[in-house]
């Protein structure tokens, strides 16, 4: 199947109001243009070098999304141009963003990642790691970023049950983080969580956001 095709038989799957992630990573420009052509515009990449080779030949409208673990000393590479950095997983990397958003004078937009899966390698924020930081005098003060809510991965499994249950529990902690902190922010409304394996689940879940890749461009060139 083309990456038509692919997309043509993802979005009777997804709801107009669930954004679609096309994850582009290894993969090269002419299937990001094939998918462009198709309609598409939100693209994710996780490794900064790649997204900085290909974001100066493709399209100026194309969203970037910043998807992957984002180290520090990359941060400034990305913020004069990403449209959503996904995966915000400690207090250190935000507070760089900050720093390199207002050199560039921009407010950059943000998902803090929550660790939800059984897994160890996966990154990301326990629900009490969040709440210190959003409690705190220092939080308060980053100017140049706007939190749009919460990212996260399930446990790579075949249990669908265990699926489920991660991905309902951080929609859960969304919607008490909402509370809690951001109830007259308009911004805070999304629930990044879903990729080609398990994106049906995520949406009945109350996934706001997918991030696709295998599904539409197929296997990795790595």
């Amino acid at each position: 199947m083309s990456i038509l095709q692919n997309l043509q038989e993802i979005r009777t799957h997804v709801p107009e109001h669930v954004k679609l992630v096309c994850v582009s990573k290894f993969h090269p420009e002419n299937a990001v243009m094939e998918a462009y052509k198709a309609g598409e515009r939100i693209f994710g990449e996780s490794r900064v070098q790649e997204l900085m080779e290909k974001q100066p030949n493709l399209p100026a409208d194309i969203q970037w999304h910043f998807i992957g673990h984002l180290q520090t000393n990359k941060i400034r590479y990305v913020v004069p141009f990403v449209s959503l950095i996904h995966g915000v997983d400690s207090f250190k990397v935000l507070r760089e963003i900050n720093k390199q958003a207002e050199i560039a004078g921009r407010v950059v937009h943000c998902l803090l990642q929550v660790h939800i899966a059984d897994e160890e390698t996966k990154f990301g924020f326990t629900a009490g790691e969040l709440k210190e930081m959003l409690d705190s005098d220092e939080f308060s003060k980053l100017k140049n970023i706007e939190i749009d809510g919460l990212m996260g991965m399930a446990t790579l499994t075949n249990d669908t049950s265990k699926i489920r249950h991660e991905f309902r529990s951080l929609k859960n902690l969304k919607d008490e983080i909402k509370q809690l902190y951001f109830a007259h922010n308009e911004s805070f409304n999304e629930l990044s969580m879903g990729m080609s394996d398990d994106y049906k689940i995520a949406i009945e879940e109350g996934s706001t956001m997918i991030r696709i890749g295998t599904s539409i461009f197929g296997t990795r060139e790595y």
